[in-house]
Formats: C-alpha cells, structure tokens, sequence
C-alpha cells in the first residue's frame, strides 16, 4: 500500500479522496492554487503545497510544478480526481518516469479512450454495441453525404477529440449536412487544436446509460452496475441515478457482463464508464472515461462498495476486493449537482456563503467542500457540491429526495437548488419517463 497520496484537485473530490486515504491510513498531500488556499481540503490535509497563481494553466494543470510537489513531500502516488489532468496520458507518463503511481489507467489506455474515433473502432473490437456511422475520421463532404445516406438521417457530427458538447451538429436532411460538417470541425479545431470530426446516427430520444467497471491491473473485470445521466443540459449531466429506471435486470446483466468482459480483455486497470445510448431496448457505445466520475457515489450508495478505496488498492497492485459474484445491487440512488448558478439562466454566481446548511437522516450523503464563510472564487468549475439520497426502491427515494432538498440551505450566493426542488415534483421525473433532450426542453417553457 501507499504509504504517501497527493491528491491533484480540489474542491469536494478533492475532499473525496482525502477522507478514503485517511480512512485507509495514508498520509496526504494537496496542492493548491492561491485561490483555494482556504479550501476544505487544504485545512484537512497533512500536508499542502500551493503550485500557483488562481488560473488553471498556472496550477492544477501544471505538471511540472505537481511532480515538484510530489519530490518535494515524497508522495508515492497522485490521485487525479476527475477532470484537470485526471484523463492527461502525458501526466501519467510523467509520473511513471518519476517512479511515481499514478492511480488510474494507463498512459495508453487513456490515449486509447481520449481518442473518440479509436475507442469506438476499439469498442467494436472488444464487442461493445456501437452507434452505426463512419469508421473514422470524415475529411470530404462527399464521403459524408455518402455514410450519411447508408445509415440514414438524421446524422451527427461529432469532434474526434471533444467534448462538453463542443463541435457536435446535427443534420437532420442532406441539405444541412454541409454546414453542419464545416461548423463542427471549425468548432472543433477552436476548441480542442484538431478539426477532426467523425459520424454517427443522430438517435431521436435516447437516454444516457453508463456502466461502472474496474479494472484488476491482471487481466481480471468487473462492473458496478448502471447509471442513467439523462437528465442533461447542454451536454452537462444534472441528475444521476442508479439504477436506471429505463432498464430491467435481464438488460442490467447483459450489457453490465459485457462491459467487464470487454475491460479484463483490454488489460485495464483501475476505474473506467463506458457510456452509452440507450433507445428501443439496444445499447450503443458513445465513449469511455478513464477516471472516476462525478457520480460515483449512487453507485457507492447501491452496492455498499467504496469505489475510491478500490481505485488505491489496484493501483498499489492488490488487485480488487470483490468478484463479480460478490456486488449486488441494493434499493436506489440519486445524486443532484449543486452549482453555484442562476437556477433560471445558469450564470455563475461565485461570491460568499454566508450560511449553509446540509440535510441529514437516514440514506442521505452531501459531498461538499464549502462552508459557512466560504468564498466561491470565479476561475473554476461552478459545482460546489452533491447531494445523493438512497432508499429502498425508487419511491422512498424520492420521497426522501425531496426532504432532503427542503432542508437544503445555501445562502449568499445563488445555487440550482430550486431547479431540484421544481424537477422532484414532476410527474415525468417521478415516473421515471425522460430521455436527454428532456431537462432542456422542461428548461424552455419556463422561460
């Protein structure tokens, strides 16, 4: 075991990890921006570093200055958390010319999956279901007009290295299928540094299902069960849960066994989602994140297993605590993402909380690394917590939800919190009945 994690992130993963490490008895490091010097996580922590200036590229994407912080303390491993360097192949090739362990995946296998055209032809090789479209990179219109007409409109367009919904359009006939291709890959080439754009068939009201796998470092898969991210906005999840209530347990095992088959074969190691679209009974692969999700924790709430412990236990090379045989599936979850937003016009709204105070009781979980006095700085990410409920069944986690959300008090600043309280009393919601075009057109009657 480690005897020495620095946790390159912040905010509430970063407080995440930090509370598995201590619960695992290993010493930790943070490091930390200007900005963040009063964070949870920082006051917490047996050690911190402060790697920079409050933007990103001056400090939690600054590697050098993270392995510098790692010599300087003699931290072994570095846990990436999610986003940031979380999915960078590069830092965890650094990390191992350090002789430092990266907990995550290898360098490869991230670049396999950072790649959308390559993790979709890998996908396929390891019998993932994928979405019909073109086997790469699309560079001539004619050729687009040509996969277009074979696997029938509408069609998307996708950048092979995006993201975050940047560089996707939908052509819905042959005549919108030239500007959608020349936006998308000018989009593309703006946002990521390469304009390469591929397709696929444009699945009218799918939902979003992703399957948690682990990987043991030798040769060995297991999965976690499902989580349906329908509920989106602008490509961003919202509301997560698990299980879905779009599958039954025949779907749950198949796609579930294919999944952890598919990992043992790739030699993965460590925490992967293989991401999906979901529409009339059949699966189709979308993408593979390499790293651990900010959902996690409904499928934590669902199987009782502590993913973040497993992820240090594989990469220290003692492979995972359970077999397939051992997981099972108890009641359900959901998590909310607070941010601190306009709940009508998701504008930022960093600033002070002058009061906050989280819900409690039986099946209720909040992870956050705010607090009353603390300032929101404006240069990162607007989540500032996460609210996950559990219960016996769907139901009486709803019911619970919605206490849960009344208790709920974040005061000077503005949050999504009401946004929640709108969404669990809604019939579709509560039943369990939406797909991920669902939240955004609920989104545009309100307005």
């Amino acid at each position: 075991m480690f005897q020495k994690i620095l946790i390159a992130n912040r905010g509430e993963i970063a407080l995440r990890v930090l509370r598995a490490c201590k619960e695992l008895g290993i010493q930790t490091v943070v490091v930390h921006s200007t900005a963040d010097a009063d964070a949870m996580h920082v006051r917490l922590a047996d050690e911190s570093v402060c790697i920079g200036p409050p933007p990103s590229r001056d400090s939690y994407l600054n590697i050098h200055q993270i392995v510098a912080a790692c010599e300087i303390t003699g931290a072994d491993a570095v846990h990436p958390g999610y986003g940031f360097l979380s999915e960078n192949a590069k830092f965890a090739d650094i990390l191992a010319a350090h002789n430092i362990t990266f907990i995550g995946p290898s360098g490869d296998h991230i670049r396999i999956m950072g790649d959308k055209i390559e993790a979709k032809r890998t996908a396929k090789r390891l019998g993932i279901p994928v979405v019909p479209g073109s086997d790469g990179a699309v560079t001539e219109e004619k050729e687009a007009r040509r996969i277009a007409a074979e696997i029938g409109y509408p069609v998307i367009i996708k950048a092979s290295a995006g993201g975050g919904g940047r560089g996707m359009k939908v052509a819905h006939t042959e005549a919108d299928l030239e500007i959608a291709l020349q936006t998308a890959r000018s989009e593309a080439g703006a946002a990521f540094g390469d304009d390469a754009v591929y397709i696929e068939k444009y699945l009218e009201k799918p939902r979003h299902i992703e399957v948690q796998v682990f990987g043991d470092g030798f040769g060995g898969g297991v999965h976690f069960g499902e989580r349906d991210c329908s509920l989106q906005r602008r490509h961003q999840k919202v509301w997560e849960e698990a299980n879905s209530p779009a599958l039954n347990a025949e779907e749950r095992s198949r796609i579930g066994g294919i999944c952890a088959k598919a990992i043992a074969d790739l030699g993965y190691s460590g925490a992967g989602t293989i991401e999906f679209l979901y529409e009339n009974g059949e699966f189709y692969f979308i993408e593979m994140n390499t790293r651990l999700q900010v959902e996690h924790p409904v499928t934590e709430a669902i199987t009782g297993i502590d993913l973040v412990h497993e992820q240090v236990r594989v990469a220290s090379g003692g492979g995972l605590s359970v077999k397939q045989e051992d997981i099972k599936f108890n009641g359900h979850a959901i998590e909310c993402r607070i941010n601190a937003e306009d709940p009508r016009t998701f504008t930022p709204s960093p600033g002070t909380i002058t009061h906050f105070h989280t819900p409690g009781g039986l099946g209720i979980r909040v992870d956050s690394g705010v607090y009353s006095g603390y300032k929101i700085p404006p240069y990162y990410d607007s989540l500032i917590g996460k609210l996950i409920v559990h219960g016996r069944n769907r139901v009486e986690c709803m019911m619970r939800l919605r206490r849960a959300l009344d208790e709920f008090v974040v005061d000077g600043i503005k949050t999504t919190l009401p946004l929640f309280r709108d969404l669990v009393g809604n019939a579709d919601i509560a039943n369990g009945d939406y797909d991920i075009h669902w939240l955004e057109k609920y989104l545009a009657k309100g307005e």
